[in-house]
């Protein structure tokens, strides 16, 4: 295993309020932070980069527009990978991840997994400050896709992940084309299929401190139609 860096994925847009002190957070754990930002308008890639021309462990991929948080993520483990991370997290910008459970995730990594899942429903994980219907639909989505795809994982739609550098290469991500929740269970999916060793590791998700909540109808729907079609991916 290449003991390279680690690096943390954080994609954007809109999230002005809280880029600068999510990036301080992480910077208290010894990890390169990319920020991928999709031309928000309200000026979070600006700050992002003041943040990178003050830290040289901060670096900005800018994107010409909304694109698409899985294609965000791609984009931002390619750069990671041609930087010569050893392992690469992904996590939101918004603080519903909690920036301390980094080196717990970390730590797993490279303690030998492939994978390590902040998974919200294993024992000791949970979520916060949710209401009765987005309870249901995130144990429906974990439940509906655990089904189809007949995967062991408790947490499959989650964004907080810590990949090796081996196993994002063995798993082909940049030929996901999933958004959303979907991406987040293709990615899963293909690790397990390919053997690789996913470990999930107990997290509390909070609902985010500012802004709107980027779930929407759209995502869900793709989620429902793509999850059966991942069972035809091989190797």
């Amino acid at each position: 295993m290449t003991p390279g860096p680690a690096w943390i994925v954080v994609p954007t847009y809109d999230e002005a309020d809280s880029i600068e002190p999510m990036v301080t957070a992480l910077r208290e754990h010894d990890v390169h932070v990319l920020v991928v930002d999709d031309s928000s308008p309200d000026g979070t890639g600006r700050i992002a980069d003041s943040l990178a021309a003050a830290d040289a462990r901060v670096s900005v991929l800018h994107r010409p527009h909304k694109a698409g948080l899985g294609q965000a993520y791609v984009a931002g483990f390619t750069h990671a990978l041609a930087a010569g991370a050893g392992h690469v997290l992904e996590m939101d910008a918004d603080f519903s991840h909690d920036p301390a459970d980094v080196p717990r995730l970390l730590a797993v990594g490279r303690g030998g997994a492939d994978l390590v899942l902040g998974s919200r429903y294993v024992p000791g994980g949970g979520v916060e400050n949710w209401g009765r219907r987005r309870r249901i639909l995130s144990r429906g989505a974990c439940v509906y896709a655990r089904g189809v795809l007949r995967l062991p994982v408790r947490d499959l739609t989650g964004g907080f992940k810590c990949f090796s550098a081996e196993a994002l290469r063995a798993i082909d991500f940049a030929s996901a084309r999933s958004e959303g929740y979907a991406f987040q269970v293709e990615l899963t999916n293909r690790a397990l299929r390919r053997g690789l060793r996913v470990v999930e590791v107990p997290i509390v998700f909070r609902e985010r401190r500012e802004g709107r909540s980027k779930m929407s109808g759209r995502i869900a729907i793709e989620a429902a139609w793509r999850v059966p079609a991942l069972r035809r991916y091989t190797f």
